[in-house]
């Protein structure tokens, strides 16, 4: 499963830099240089991919200074085990994401049966288990700050997951959206593979809560984002962003709520 941008990482700034492994996007915020921190892990057992991303940017033995998580997922932690074991770094998540990473308990199995194309369909494949990193998982401050980076802030972002965070940087209005919203449309697998740029929804086949995503959505456009690197899909800016952003917004429930499924 994956994208043709797959293996590929874009700057959109001087400091803030994303990696598209196979389907999801990682993000590293920092100039190469300086301190440096990763934004979620990717895939199942691309670990050694993501290192090797970061090491080409940063250089070796240049581990980030801490990995803030957007949520626990399969495939924004996939490879965090791995990274630990390279990495002796702190690793940050929102308190209710925190059970699902610390073996305590698991997400809802992915909802197959849910309106959408193939790769909603395939997702009773998908891994839900827990992992357990709980020597290295803290709590966010609850101040909405990230230890380490004083111009961005998380914010609480729920309905995909219970635990879901954004980040925002309020100089240039950049937004790390993790899955709230995305900038392609996951449940098809033909635009997945060409990865075809338009605002859409949370995943289907993984959101539980569909009041709290559209609670979410509203929330971030509100924020009224320059830019958005998403957790899947290319990134997007300007008019195109602002149109995509209020039309889901306004129309959450027709674009992005499923006509029928286990959440619904």
């Amino acid at each position: 499963m994956t994208s043709f941008s797959s293996g590929n990482g874009t700057s959109v700034a001087d400091d803030v830099y994303y990696y598209t492994n196979q389907i999801v996007n990682v993000v590293m915020l920092g100039k190469p240089g300086e301190d440096w921190f990763l934004i979620d892990c990717g895939m199942p057992h691309c670990g050694e991919e993501i290192i090797a991303a970061a090491e080409d940017r940063y250089g070796k033995d240049r581990p980030p200074a801490a990995i803030f998580l957007s949520h626990g997922h399969f495939d924004h932690v996939g490879g965090i085990v791995t990274v630990l074991e390279k990495w002796d770094v702190p690793v940050y998540a929102h308190p209710l994401e925190i059970p699902f990473l610390t073996g305590k308990q698991e997400y809802p199995e992915p909802d197959a049966s849910v309106e959408g194309g193939l790769l909603a369909k395939l997702s009773f494949i998908y891994p839900h288990e827990p992992i357990d990193i709980s020597e290295r998982v803290s709590a966010y401050p609850e101040d909405g700050t990230l230890p380490g980076l004083s111009e961005w802030r998380w914010i609480h972002a729920p309905g995909h997951s219970p635990g879901q965070v954004v980040f925002f940087r309020e100089k240039d209005r950049i937004l790390i959206s993790a899955d709230a919203f995305i900038t392609v449309k996951q449940d098809s697998f033909y635009k997945v593979l060409v990865q075809k740029r338009e605002v859409q929804g949370p995943p289907r086949y993984l959101t539980t809560d569909w009041a709290a995503a559209r609670d979410t959505v509203a929330k971030l456009r509100d924020l009224a984002p320059s830019l958005v690197i998403s957790g899947h899909g290319q990134y997007m800016e300007g008019e195109e962003l602002r149109f995509g952003l209020n039309r889901l917004a306004d129309d959450f429930d027709t674009l992005a709520v499923p006509s029928h499924g286990r959440f619904v």
